[in-house]
């Protein structure tokens, strides 16, 4: 009979430590002398043999792209990822796909699971820091990210959607239409859109207005309904996402906010449930398909030696969601 093979996970169990942690120590980062000498032997006790850290990494790596994104089960991450699948599937690549929850020490143990499985590529939805992702770097795993960049990381190439130019004609549109308490409501990950929100109300924005949820509905649905209750003179709304804009209409629903009548709302990302709400929702539209192919694609060249990444195009589509602003 076969004993089950020792994991990252078992051993950062049993140190007590992360996940990023070990996988730190045992690529020769950075850790204190009293850490790694707890990790090295509780991975020497576990007989913990990491095939894709080993010495010979090159020569054990099973090919093929790794894949992270948040959660397959949002429409947004959905549409990436069959976009990596394709760009894979026309090259003759396997693909193996994790999700992290956008939980960094999740993502970490993803991370550890995906070296282990010798891949030669990672696609990936940062979640963490730019610490968590030193193992992949060092053990030459060429690595693009889609969607959104890590901080601190850039010395890999990212594929973008237009952030900038799509929260700026948001606000420039719910402006037109003569709305001034425009509030956010963002999600993780959201750091450059909130910055560009605030940079394009300017004097106008106000910071209770901005609010911010956790990636699950439940936490999507609890600051929209906290902030509908808490700011009633709110007359729109930006949400970030696909997840915080059913959030918003939810909550609206719930409280008995009429949209557009009592509240604007335009949501980043199109997907098929935005036009069949009443009214149909106006979005910012993302190529999410496109990003996942194009991070594909690069990832499959090599990045290269001067990595560059790729920005694509927003776009507002305008349905029936926003009106002019209300008066007393």
């Amino acid at each position: 009979m076969n004993a089950r093979r020792t994991t990252i996970k078992d051993v950062a169990e049993a140190a007590g430590v992360g996940v990023a942690t070990v996988s730190r120590v045992l690529s020769g980062g950075s850790a204190s002398p009293e850490t790694r000498e707890r990790v090295l032997t509780v991975a020497a006790q576990l007989d913990y043999r990491p095939s894709a850290l080993g010495r010979n990494l090159r020569q054990r790596r099973s090919g093929g792209i790794g894949l992270l994104v948040p959660d397959i089960t949002d429409s947004f991450y959905g549409r990436l990822a069959d976009g990596v699948l394709a760009c894979a599937r026309a090259a003759g690549e396997p693909v193996v796909l994790g999700t992290t929850g956008d939980d960094a020490e999740r993502e970490a143990e993803q991370i550890g699971m995906l070296l282990e499985q010798g891949v030669d590529r990672v696609v990936a939805v940062p979640a963490g820091s730019a610490e968590i992702w030193e193992p992949t770097l060092r053990a030459g795993l060429t690595t693009v990210f889609a969607h959104r960049s890590a901080a601190g990381r850039d010395d890999v190439p990212a594929v973008l959607a237009d952030d900038r130019a799509g929260v700026r004609t948001a606000v420039d549109y719910l402006t037109g239409l003569g709305h001034r308490r425009i509030a956010y409501l963002g999600g993780p990950g959201q750091e450059q859109r909130v910055s560009v929100f605030r940079q394009s109300l300017g004097a106008l924005v106000d910071e209770e207005l901005i609010v911010s949820a956790r990636g699950s509905r439940d936490s999507a649905y609890a600051a929209a309904a906290g902030l509908f209750q808490h700011r009633p003179d709110l007359t729109a709304v930006l949400a970030g996402g696909n997840l915080l804009g059913e959030a918003a209409v939810l909550a609206a629903g719930e409280l008995d906010l009429r949209v557009p009548k009592d509240l604007s709302l335009i949501m980043f990302d199109d997907v098929p449930w935005a036009e069949l709400c009443a009214p149909p929702l106006t979005v910012i539209a993302q190529p999410a398909q496109d990003i996942g192919y194009r991070a594909a694609e690069l990832v499959l060249r090599g990045g290269g030696r001067r990595p560059r990444g790729v920005l694509l195009p927003t776009e507002l589509i305008v349905r029936g969601s926003c009106g002019p602003r209300r008066t007393a």
